[in-house]
């Protein structure tokens, strides 16, 4: 037997880039590779791209991160994709057909982020169907399903001349395998309202989509969406296809993972991570929560029974570990909405000046300067500076607890001040509100009987150490960031590794290939503050709410 060392592509589609990573059997990634990829705003809240720009984006940074490895191809034995959960269309030719009110052909994806199908989504909301429960009580327009009735209602031709809708994730495969149908498991039950319990009552709706207008799916089989559902772990078609073999610089065959949602395959990656068991004995895998933390944020949790939690996306079955149940809250805006607050204040230029003079990232360069300002005022913490400075942080709709995509952000406690430092204070009180509406969500997932009692960061906004702290204190649990910084690239890499049969099972390769962590433990110090903080918080939608109503007498 051979006792070279093996090696695994993990490949990540992201909201603005595409990323490719070179994984060894260890876990240890050895090379990375970064590629943006575009992003057209036709209107307001429509999202879109393509989907050829997005392969041009795959095939570059996988050709070089083998490259930069200085590995032969043959030592690749397999390759896992995840994506954000946008929606991609096809004709019969496998071309891009547009989804834009722009008419551009090559815009052929619908992005999670788009909100154009709010009244589709309401429309099937209406309906109260059974189906409903499982997705919080309501299911979302990020989701597939609003998308598909929209494009029926709003672009009959595209409608009428679509051969294939895919979840990007699912499209990769498909490319990548020369024609695969395979769906994931993963993306049909979360974002398409497939049906899956473990008890091999599997399948799609023809009832459900006959009643909200989707009839013609049911009518073709759902050839459309997909027949061939397969679960995480598992191989699709027959690998890699020769024409792709060529164009990535690997072996044809070379097995290709059933694909994953970006957030559910950061939590592979996230949750294999360990402690020393001297500084934190870790729970069962059923207790632990991930927070996958970049544009938006999505928490993670995974159950061995279903447990129901209004506004939360669930239980769900088979979604991120076969066989276990997983819930899914969320936050439309976290990194996208620090980035807005920061970048539309006045002193923004001025700080972003003053954090390159001290080589320093503008949100650590903005932490020093609220260390500083405590100091001055003989506060014992940063975090007693916002006690008249209040943020409700919806400023993109509520995904979860309150699945209200027409809420909006509020702030309270502004003054006249316009200098660097109440940047800091209004970043400050930002960080708090996400914060506590991550401690929102879990509340309501333990309430429903979800046992969570440690988390995991991972996503751009770990290395916010203000975020991360902030966190541990607010929510009252220890904090593990992984080692690997990048978990949704080693969840990737996790897929194909169980795929090419390197390992039996994703626990067993989670097991090998989730590294080490570090702890981040709650200071107990401002539970008191931070309760009133919260109390303030779950006021601040009450309030909306109220002038809602008085607004519409």
């Amino acid at each position: 037997m051979s006792d070279r060392m093996k090696y695994f592509l993990g490949v990540d589609v992201g909201s603005a880039s595409t990323r490719a990573a070179l994984v060894q059997e260890d876990g240890k990634i050895v090379a990375m590779a970064t590629e943006a990829i575009q992003i057209w705003c036709p209107e307001p809240n429509y999202y879109e791209q393509s989907s050829d720009d997005i392969w041009r984006a795959v095939v570059k940074t996988v050709k070089e991160v083998i490259n930069v490895g200085n590995i032969q191809k043959e030592d690749v034995k397999g390759i896992g994709f995840d994506a954000t959960c946008s929606l991609v269309v096809v004709d019969t030719e496998g071309k891009p057909l547009s989804v834009s009110p722009s008419g551009r052909s090559e815009c052929n994806i619908i992005m999670w982020m788009d909100h154009r199908a709010g009244d589709q989504a309401q429309k099937i909301n209406k309906t109260h169907h059974s189906l409903l429960k499982h997705y919080g009580g309501a299911i979302s327009l990020e989701m597939e399903i609003p998308k598909l009735l929209w494009i029926k209602e709003n672009l009959n031709s595209t409608w009428k001349k679509a051969s294939q809708f895919f979840d990007l994730c699912d499209f990769l495969t498909w490319r990548t395998t020369g024609g695969c149908q395979t769906r994931s498991m993963c993306s049909v039950v979360c974002k398409w309202m497939y049906t899956a319990d473990g008890k091999d009552n599997n399948g799609w709706s023809d009832e459900f989509f006959r009643l909200i207008g989707l009839d013609d799916m049911a009518e073709k089989g759902f050839d459309r969406i997909g027949q061939d559902i397969k679960s995480q772990g598992e191989a699709c078609g027959a690998g890699i296809c020769r024409e792709v073999a060529a164009e990535m610089g690997l072996c044809p065959g070379t097995s290709v993972a059933v694909s994953m949602v970006d957030a559910h395959c950061g939590t592979l990656g996230c949750l294999g991570c360990m402690t020393e068991k001297s500084v934190l004995e870790l729970p069962p895998l059923t207790c632990r929560m991930a927070l996958i933390c970049g544009t938006s944020t999505c928490h993670m949790s995974m159950s061995e029974e279903p447990h129901f939690v209004s506004g939360v996306w669930g239980p769900l079955y088979s979604i991120i570990i076969p066989g276990l149940w997983g819930n899914e809250g969320g936050q439309s805006a976290t990194g996208k909405l620090i980035d807005h607050v920061l970048e539309n204040h006045v002193a923004y230029n001025e700080a972003l000046k003053e954090a390159k003079i001290r080589n320093l990232h503008l949100h650590d360069y903005l932490y020093e300067k609220l260390i500083e300002e405590a100091a001055t005022e003989n506060l014992e913490s940063v975090s007693l500076l916002t006690q008249d400075l209040h943020v409700w942080p919806d400023y993109h709709g509520n995904r979860s607890p309150l699945a209200d995509h027409t809420m909006k952000g509020m702030v309270s406690g502004l003054t006249l001040r316009s200098d660097v430092l109440s940047l800091a204070v209004l970043y400050l009180a930002t960080v708090q509100a996400l914060s506590y509406s991550s401690k929102h969500i879990i509340s309501e997932m333990r309430k429903a009987g979800q046992e969570i009692s440690v988390f995991y960061v991972c996503g751009g906004l770990r290395k916010n150490t203000l975020y991360i702290q902030t966190h541990a204190d607010v929510i009252g649990f220890p904090v593990i960031l992984p080692d690997e910084p990048e978990s949704v690239l080693l969840g990737a890499a996790i897929l194909g590794a169980t795929a090419s049969g390197t390992y039996s099972s994703i626990q067993e390769a989670m097991q090998h290939m989730g590294g080490r962590g570090q702890v981040i433990f709650p200071n107990k110090m401002e539970e008191s503050y931070h309760s009133k903080k919260y109390e303030v918080f779950l006021m601040m939608y009450q309030h909306q709410k109220q002038y809602r109503e008085i607004m519409e007498r």
